[in-house]
């Protein structure tokens, strides 16, 4: 929200920025928001804000020009105050604007970013005193204006009374007619209040008797409405009389429903409100509109778990053993569940915990929750939050509205049966923010351990208890999600797999259920050793198994088809070897060696965090003759430019002890390219592969083979910690890489890494550029004389 931009009125010409209306008209005094979505009203809005000068309201011509020009807008307009400004979504702004004083334009402007004009004050004409007659009576056909009409608040009139001046009062009058824009344009060119008063009393006169009219009609529909009234009048007196004689219509349904509310055991507020709900019900015809609606509340109170719930299997090997038949790896989420299993069973405490999973796509996020579920003895629910963007989504709508139900979360507890289920709320990270409101901050009652007792839903109208529901959430990056959501939820990260985990999640997930779907069997397939790492090596490159199982899943079609197409009964068994694999995928995708792992001049790799786990980065560097620029390309966002830079003035200062040209930064150009420009790359973590690829290409000298570094480097060359190392190190070991130049500050978290990675990288700490150069660039041996 900006600040009032505050604006002296001037009785001289000037010159202001200029904003075009479409079918408004502004009369001084007159305060009203304006949403402004074009290029040049948001740039008139900004010029105005930025230079504390009024701005030029007018009216168009036409109103559906929309770059227009001089031509296009009315000479006469309203010098105006803008009192407040808003900004919206895709470059729009709401601004409420005060008229100050009638102005004409005199020179028009045009601009690039918005036009501007030069204006004048209009001067009133005519009489300026003995008006209070005319003052009065458009002061008493503005009264009855009001009373017919119904549509301005009765407080309106008693203040315009208090108005002395003729021209305030005309324009007040002015603001609150229903005009047609050009009616309206025409009022304000008027130049004396005179003038004005008397075209308002005309004008005040015909809608008088419009509305008198539109009354007089509303009177008769009304009198043909009475007999429809009378049919319900004698439905309701014979409803009466039924229930006179104990044999009322629909005395068994009313029944049914508060035998529904007596068996749901709700607690004294819900309760409260159901019996006095169906106490209205009884007393509605069968044919009212609102029946309908009051019976499917009084449903919905009665249908929702209030006291149901599942008994906890708290039995810890047993959960143990369900997750591990599940899931392979992910020991910290089965160590917390097995903590609140743990506690639940010492304390009995009730309160359920809000986990957060965050990870990459393809880590089994969604489908652990069902495991969670079924370890607990639990329910499972889940709702997908991607693409919301409605709070009433989460909280329900209210009762007026037409067609209103609860929001997600209480829907699914009725659907779920109990008040303590397993419930996942899936891609919150997804969440979107429009109009209609923030569910990020509607989910925030929901997920806190210390409010979720009396969650609120607008629907339901009571509260309802949400302290015992295992909430899980996930999301593939905890940075999309809100500050406040991410600050109620314990996070537990999922990195990517390693090479050897998702060999095991093949074996004994993978390949049995695929073959199971297939139709196949043990003794029609096989998958050697050698097959499944050439599937994983060279067909897939991602954090997770999800494009392994597709391509698990399509061998298994393919050797389908060759059982069903074989004419005799039997079929030898399929061996899916190195070769096989080949045939029935076709040409792989990703190289068994990695050409990125091969020494090249002006070449390094640097390792990369992404929403999808770690990726390797390839930095290039190029040296031709010119005037020392340095390009930067491969679409960097700032942070990483700014490392290029910091890299670049880096070897300037240390050129001499680096031995490259001192003065290589005034004949030659430097272009550093990251390949894959479709695709954004930021952060700093990219400085030292800057470094060793600029120094490569000096030296004319590739870096050591098969190696990778990750690092943010100062122009002191001190190299600081990264972040998602664990991440970065795996994406690294899918690439075949030996050598890691890690930190120094990041050695503690080596102990995230699994073993089975260790073993196969060599990890150097590393506290300053020397030390990367040195081990990076080894020194050459001399050649025997």
């Amino acid at each position: 929200m900006a600040a009032k931009n505050t604006v002296t009125p001037a009785r001289k010409s000037e010159r202001l920025p200029l904003l075009p209306l479409k079918d408004v008209v502004v009369f001084p005094r007159m305060v009203l928001p304006l949403l402004v979505g074009r290029a040049h009203s948001v740039g008139a809005v900004e010029e105005s804000l930025a230079s504390g000068r009024a701005i030029f309201l007018c009216s168009q011509r036409d109103p559906d020009v929309e770059e227009p020009g001089k031509a296009d807008v009315y000479e006469v307009g309203v010098k105006a105050e803008i009192l407040q400004t808003l900004r919206g979504p895709e470059n729009t702004m709401k601004v409420v604007v005060e008229g100050i004083e009638r102005c004409e334009m005199r020179r028009f402007f045009g601009g690039m970013d918005h036009d501007e004009v030069q204006v004048a004050p209009i001067e009133e004409e005519g009489a300026a005193t003995g008006l209070e007659g005319l003052m009065r009576t458009a002061l008493t056909h503005f009264e009855t204006y009001v009373k017919l009409g119904q549509r301005i608040a009765p407080e309106i009139p008693l203040s315009f009374s208090k108005i002395e001046e003729p021209a305030a009062l005309a324009d007040a009058l002015s603001a609150y007619l229903s005009l047609r824009p050009a009616e309206r344009q025409g009022l304000l060119e008027l130049r004396g209040a005179d003038a004005r008063l008397e075209k308002i009393c005309k004008t005040l006169l015909r809608e008088i008797d419009l509305l008198r009219i539109e009354q007089k009609t509303s009177e008769q529909f009304r009198e043909q409405m009475e007999h429809g009234q009378r049919e319900r009048y004698l439905q309701e007196q014979l409803r009466i009389i039924h229930e006179e004689l104990g044999n009322r219509e629909g005395g068994d349904e009313i029944q049914e429903l508060r035998a529904h509310i007596e068996e749901a055991k709700l607690p004294k507020e819900a309760l409260e409100r159901a019996l006095r709900e169906i106490g209205r019900y009884e007393r509605m015809p069968p044919l009212s509109p609102e029946s309908a609606i009051t019976q499917t509340y009084i449903e919905w109170l009665s249908e929702v778990p209030w006291s149901k719930r599942t008994r906890d299997s708290l039995d810890l090997s047993r959960a143990q053993k369900i997750l591990d038949e599940d899931h392979y790896g992910l020991e910290k989420v089965k160590e917390r569940i097995l903590e609140f299993l743990a506690v639940r069973k010492l304390s009995r405490s009730t309160k359920g915990p809000v986990l957060c999973l965050v990870g990459p796509p393809g880590v089994g996020k969604t489908s652990l929750g069902r495991s969670v579920a079924r370890a607990m003895g639990r329910k499972f629910v889940r709702v997908s939050l991607g693409g919301i963007r409605d709070e009433a989504e989460i909280r329900g709508h209210r009762r007026t509205y037409i067609g209103a139900l609860p929001g997600r979360i209480v829907q699914s507890m009725k659907k779920c049966g109990v008040k303590n289920p397993v419930f996942m709320l899936d891609e919150i990270d997804k969440l979107s923010v429009d109009f209609r409101g923030d569910p990020s901050s509607a989910l925030l009652e929901a997920l806190d351990p210390e409010q979720n007792k009396a969650f609120s839903d607008h629907y339901l109208e009571v509260d309802f208890d949400l302290h015992e529901v295992f909430f899980i959430t996930t999301a593939n990056s905890e940075y999309d999600i809100p500050e406040a959501l991410l600050d109620r939820m314990e996070i537990v990260r999922l990195p990517g797999y390693t090479t050897f985990e998702k060999e095991r999640i093949a074996e004994l997930f993978l390949l049995p259920k695929q073959i199971k779907e297939s139709g196949l069997s043990d003794r029609e397939i096989h998958f050697t050793t050698k097959g499944l790492e050439t599937i994983i090596f060279r067909y897939t490159r991602e954090a997770g198994v999800r494009e392994l199982e597709r391509k698990i899943a399509n061998v298994c079609r393919k050797v389908a088809r060759q059982v069903v197409d074989a004419k005799k009964g039997k079929v030898a068994r399929v061996s899916v070897t190195e070769k096989r694999v080949i045939s029935m995928l076709g040409p792989p995708p990703y190289s068994d060696i990695d050409v990125e792992a091969k020494p090249e001049t002006g070449v390094c790799v640097g390792l990369a965090w992404t929403q999808d786990g770690g990726d390797t980065l390839i930095v290039e560097t190029l040296i031709t003759r010119g005037k020392g620029e340095l390009r930067l390309t491969g679409q960097l966002g700032e942070v990483m430019q700014e490392s290029a830079q910091a890299a670049y003035t880096y070897l300037r200062a240390h050129a001499k002890e680096l031995q490259i040209p001192t003065e290589f930064w005034k004949n030659r150009d430097v272009h550093v390219h990251l390949p894959e420009g479709a695709i954004p790359k930021d952060g700093p973590s990219g400085g030292c592969a800057i470094v060793v690829s600029l120094l490569s290409a000096m030296r004319k000298r590739p870096p050591m083979a098969k190696m990778a570094i990750t690092g943010e480097i100062t122009l002191r060359g001190r190299i600081l910690a990264v972040g998602g190392l664990k991440e970065k190190v795996l994406a690294a070991h899918r690439a075949r890489i030996e050598t890691i130049f890690l930190p120094k500050l990041n050695e503690k978290e080596l102990v995230e890494v699994p073993k089975e990675v260790q073993r196969d990288i060599r990890f150097v700490f590393v506290e300053s550029l020397n030390e990367i150069i040195r081990l990076v660039f080894p020194a050459r041996r001399k050649k025997p004389s």
